[in-house]
């Protein structure tokens, strides 16, 4: 499997890993979950002694980078109520 395999497994299932998990790190590999962390260096640990050089997906749960809001949402005019 390639890293493309385990992003794809990770999309099919991110709405439910965001109800239950969200926050926790977690490593995908071969098309599966491996397993929730709660840090990003337990993760790559646990990883890389499973799985040497990979491809494996590791991931944090509902990460604000890969969350798109409307600019609206974002920013506040300075002088608006509060």
């Amino acid at each position: 499997m390639n890293l493309k395999e385990n992003i794809a497994a990770y999309d099919q299932l991110k709405d439910d890993l965001e109800l239950e998990h969200f926050g926790k790190w977690v490593v995908f590999h071969d098309g599966e979950l491996v397993d929730f962390y709660d840090a990003f260096q337990e993760a790559a640990a646990d990883a890389a002694k499973q799985f040497g050089n990979g491809p494996y997906l590791i991931r944090r749960i509902g990460d604000p980078s890969t969350v798109r809001l409307p600019a609206s949402l974002l920013y506040q005019p300075a002088n608006a109520a509060q």
